[in-house]
């Protein structure tokens, strides 16, 4: 064979300062070559794929995926080079490998590379990952304000105080704490800042709201967060958030993949002939599984399309609206089939998932 045939297989540990690289031939019998740190300006990184380059054999670039976002697959790739981005997790490594450095990790990503065993992630485009960078935003703020609104109904329990009507956080239910008399002044302090800061907290959530709603429009998958809000529960907002972790949905192949990535397959234990399974694995974003659970709330009660599903289903062709009814029907049924056996109300929402899934 032809030696610039063959590949080399670059293994790069990427930091906000350095980046590990080492390198290993396509010949098995060959070691792995540390080339120590470089630094992470565009600079650095030309200088080390011409000094690679001169080795001549085409080169294929992996690296682990991390905080630092996908600046640098888009930036080799743009090259005309081979990256893989690998999840951190489905890195194979040995029990007994106890000695983690930055060198060792870059000559075992070059190793196993060129083994094969590596398993690319979807990266993301510009467009895509600046909106989930916003939906992402946007769910930061919104457990940022539930910690203020807990807060402050912790606060209140001390001094026995109790709200009459529902705590729904609307501005009518803001108003009531604003006019309570504590029984001290400092505790009456303390109040008043507490009902500033989740007011505070709510302006940012509708900006980034108003920002999502308006960034989604120009999206390429925009036609299919509509198609997606047919399901009940389901509105604009967690549609965006379920795209925006998601990417383009055909590079799965079958549902069953989908819930894997979800993280909604149960886990499972079995060993000869004992089947033991757990709980979901919990496996992938948390953020789209959280607004597909929150979604699935709205099963709890029996299959109809409100008003404001209608105005949404308007938009949409008939058969999109047929599968969104479809749906409907059989989780609404799962859910009476399953409490029906005293399950649990949060196992009964992930399962009717599985259940659809299957059917």
């Amino acid at each position: 064979m032809d030696k610039c045939s063959k590949t080399l297989s670059v293994g790069l540990d990427v930091h906000n300062d350095s980046i590990a690289v080492a390198y290993a031939p396509e010949d098995r019998g060959a070691g792995v070559v540390s080339r120590g740190a470089i630094g992470t300006r565009q600079g650095d990184i030309d200088t080390l794929i011409q000094r690679i380059e001169s080795k001549g054999a085409p080169l294929v670039f992996a690296y682990e995926a991390g905080p630092r976002g996908s600046w640098l697959s888009r930036d080799l790739t743009g090259k005309g080079l081979a990256c893989q981005v690998v999840a951190l997790a489905l890195i194979p490594r040995k029990a007994e490998d106890r000695v983690k450095t930055d060198r060792r990790d870059a000559m075992t990503l070059a190793r196993v590379m060129r083994r094969g065993d590596l398993s690319a992630i979807s990266v993301p485009g510009i467009e895509a990952e600046a909106l989930r960078d916003l939906s992402r935003g946007r769910d930061n703020t919104m457990q940022d304000l539930k910690r203020r609104q807990r807060r402050l109904t912790s606060f209140l329990l001390r001094p026995d105080v109790r709200s009459e009507g529902p705590a729904n956080w609307n501005p009518a239910h803001l108003r009531w704490p604003s006019q309570l008399v504590c029984p001290t002044p400092p505790q009456q302090i303390v109040c008043q800042e507490s009902v500033r800061a989740v007011s505070e907290q709510q302006e940012p959530r509708q900006r980034l709201e108003r920002e999502l709603h308006e960034a989604v429009k120009g999206w390429r998958l925009s036609s299919v967060v509509e198609a997606i809000q047919a399901l009940r529960g389901v509105e604009l907002t967690g549609a965006v958030i379920v795209l925006a972790e998601l990417g383009d949905p055909t590079r799965f192949d079958t549902p069953r993949q989908l819930m894997s990535y979800l993280g909604l397959t149960p886990s499972e234990y079995s060993s000869g002939e004992r089947r033991r399974q757990g709980g979901i694995t919990k496996a992938g974003s948390s953020h789209a599984r959280r607004a597909l659970v929150e979604g699935a709330w709205a099963s709890r009660y029996p299959a109809k399309v409100s008003w404001h599903l209608h105005l949404r289903l308007e938009k949409l062709p008939a058969e999109v609206q047929a599968i969104g009814w479809k749906a409907q029907l059989r989780l609404c049924r799962r859910y009476r089939q399953l409490t029906a056996r005293w399950k649990h109300v949060t196992q009964v929402l992930v399962s009717g998932f599985l259940f659809v899934r299957r059917t």
